[in-house]
């Protein structure tokens, strides 16, 4: 017997670690420049339309209006009717009458609201007619008002805001 060990055979290097497999639907894959390019267009437009949507509700101070209220007077060829009154056939004012356009302007020259003439009532010659356009946005700096195609009156915003709408043609 021999204290010498028989030659042992080489074991093999131990093999790595296998690579890791990702669980289905965690692989990461890049973006195709096309793909990219679409997903950045469509969040894109979706921000844009986004802050359009919120500001367009939002008019320059806010979503405030008030009903624009007065009076119009016809002090020429007025005539009573029934239950209203209106100018005479063939007057050169047989525009007004009750229904007639009533146009709101802003500062800026630009159609913010449009109504139209109210009852109206006959007294000592001359027809009356109630106007309240709704729907006038607050913030303008001053206010023009036409009746029919009669030519603008211009009043301070208080002024319209408060009611004090009067004017008259004849």
């Amino acid at each position: 017997m021999t204290n010498e060990l028989p030659p042992q055979p080489d074991t093999p290097p131990q093999p790595a670690e296998p690579p890791a497999v990702p669980a289905p639907g965690m692989t990461k894959r890049r973006l195709s420049p096309l793909a990219a390019g679409l997903l950045g267009l469509a969040l894109g437009a979706g921000i844009v339309g986004g802050i359009w949507a919120i500001t367009a509700n939002n008019g320059p101070s806010g979503s405030e209006a008030f009903t624009l209220e007065g009076s119009f007077t016809l002090t020429k060829d007025a005539v009573p009717a029934d239950d209203d009154c209106s100018a005479s056939y063939d007057s050169g004012y047989d525009d007004i009458s009750e229904g007639a356009s009533v146009t709101v302007y802003g500062a800026s020259g630009d159609v913010i609201a449009t109504g139209e003439l109210g009852d109206s009532s006959y007294k000592d010659y001359m027809c009356s007619f109630d106007i309240a356009v709704p729907d006038v946005p607050k913030g303008e700096k001053f206010y023009k008002v036409e009746v029919s195609h009669r030519g603008t009156v211009q009043l301070t915003a208080k002024e319209a805001e408060n009611g004090k709408l009067a004017a008259s043609l004849g």
